[in-house]
């Protein structure tokens, strides 16, 4: 399932991070990464859904 999410974040970020987080604060940053420059909002959508599913893993 975190293949789909980072294949999401890579293609649309916001997406990514609201499957990942949902609603969150995490989701409202990544709108604003992304509309600053499109690879911020990459970035940030990529390490917030590796972090949460390395941390998910246990």
């Amino acid at each position: 399932m975190s293949i789909i999410r980072i294949l999401f974040a890579i293609i649309l970020p916001p997406l990514g991070v609201f499957l990942t987080v949902g609603l969150g604060k995490h989701f409202w940053i990544n709108i604003v990464l992304t509309l600053l420059g499109f690879l911020p909002g990459i970035i940030h959508a990529v390490w917030i859904i590796a972090k949460r599913s390395s941390t998910t893993a246990y």
